[in-house]
């Protein structure tokens, strides 16, 4: 059993050393790592679904999210740069500079630089739709409606 474990962690690590990007995120909340690890998780499953439903539900080109992947951001680094993006009404590549600053010192950080305060109603609506975009495609194809906004 020990060496079934030991070879698909090796595996997951393969795969993700040759996309360039972790598994693990850091935000300095639990629950939002959790929801972000699982999205990026389920992204390293179908890379191209992933970017289509992003581009879907942010109403951006997916070459944008190839550009961000080059630069080594994670899906779920990709995903919280819109919504933070759409939460503050700033322009993406604003907060994509915040993540380059910062990516060591973890989303919190970047949000608070971008004016969402720790247990703000808008840090609550980050968490809460992170988790729900992380339960998206438990069920059926994974393939619902976004949420609308266009940006």
């Amino acid at each position: 059993m020990k060496k079934v474990i030991l070879l698909i962690t090796l595996c997951i690590s393969a795969i993700l050393n040759a996309q360039n990007f972790s598994l693990s995120a850091k935000s300095g909340d639990a629950e939002l790592d959790a929801s972000l690890t699982d999205i990026n998780i389920k992204a390293q499953v179908d890379l191209p679904l992933f970017k289509k439903d992003l581009s879907v539900e942010f109403n951006i080109g997916e070459n944008k999210i190839d550009k961000m992947l080059e630069i080594q951001m994670s899906p779920a680094d990709i995903y919280m740069t819109f919504e933070i993006a759409g939460l503050v009404k700033k322009d993406p590549e604003i907060v994509v500079e915040s993540f380059k600053k910062n990516k060591d010192k973890g989303w919190g950080v970047i949000a608070k630089e971008l004016g969402i305060k720790p247990g703000s109603a808008e840090f609550h609506a980050l968490k809460g739709k992170a988790k729900n975009k992380k339960n998206k495609g438990n069920k059926g194809n994974g393939k619902g409606k976004g949420n609308g906004k266009k940006k």
